[in-house]
This record gives structure tokens, sequence and C-alpha cells, in this order.
């Protein structure tokens, strides 16, 4: 199995040395991993990066296994949901019911959102899309750098670089 190891950013990924960066957001994640995809043809993506939460018994290095975007909102057009892509007909991934539901949206969240969520991503659901449309698999693990609120850009600063250990335990090649 050839596995990619994908971050946002160099910064949150000190120490290790396997991973591809994709810069922030959604569209610079995805050309980025096509780029990837193009290139190495790989059967597995595995994505690390820091996130938000709106629960504070959620911290640490977790899991997530859905995806959707908390800034779709075509509701204005027709009967369009929140998060809901209009006339797409993948809106939301669920590789399990097992994991944390991560909402993903091209600006840093420091308030509650509308939609169910139990995380808050700038790049995951977009490189979940593209491995679902190309039969990847995808794994996503997220490291909670702050609690989306007034504090979370203070709290991102001082916090992103803290889970690039507990990622290298699941993941000790990526040294």
């Amino acid at each position: 199995m050839k596995t990619i190891f994908v971050a946002a950013l160099k910064e949150e990924t000190p120490k290790l040395s396997k991973f591809y960066h994709t810069g922030v957001g959604k569209i610079n994640a995805s050309i980025k991993l096509m780029e990837l995809i193009n290139i190495y043809k790989p059967s597995q993506i595995i994505n690390y990066g820091t996130a938000g939460s709106f629960k504070k018994n959620i911290s640490g290095l977790i899991e997530c296994t859905t995806f959707v975007q908390h800034d779709m909102d075509a509701r204005g057009l027709l009967d369009f949901k929140l998060g809901e892509t209009p006339f797409d007909p993948i809106s939301k991934i669920i590789l399990s019911d097992k994991g944390y539901i991560c909402a993903t949206g091209d600006r840093f969240v420091k308030n509650q959102l509308e939609i169910n969520c139990d995380i808050v991503d700038m790049e995951a659901y977009a490189l979940a899309k593209i491995c679902e449309l190309h039969d990847i698999e995808f794994k996503c693990f997220k490291y909670i750098s702050d609690y989306a609120n007034d504090e979370s850009s203070n709290d991102w600063i001082e916090n992103f670089h803290k889970g690039a250990g507990e990622f290298l335990s699941l993941y000790p090649e990526c040294k």
C-alpha cells in the first residue's frame, strides 16, 4: 500500500519528515493533493493537522471519520441545507460512525456554528472528497489546538506544534 501523509503547514509537523504540505484552505489543499495523486498514485492518504473544538471534553489527538463543509451555505437557493453543495450528490462524507465530525471551511472559527460538528478545520473535507472521488482510502487525525472561541487565535499559536509527537506515536514511520 502506497501511503502519502499530508498536513496544511510545515509548522504543524515539526520533526515529521514524511509529510507533504498542502497550504491552508480547501482550494490549496485540493490543488496540492491532486498533484500528489497524479505523481505518486497512492492507495491511502493520511491527513494530520490542527483543529478547533466546540466541546471541552475533546482534547489531544483525535480521529475524524465524518466530514462536512460549514461554509457552504446555499439555503437561499431552492431547499438546500447548510453544508449541502447545490446539485452535488456528495455533501457529507462518512467513513465510519466511530470518530468525530469535522466541519471544514475557509475561515478561522471563533464561535459556535449552525452545523452539527465536533471540530472545525480548513482542509479535511476537501481532502476526504478527493479521496472519495478517486477511490483512495482516507484517514484523518486532528490535534485540538483551541476551543473555537475568542481565545482561539492565541491558543492556536501556542499549541499548533504540540500534536506532532502524539501523531508520531501512531505512525512512527513519519520520523
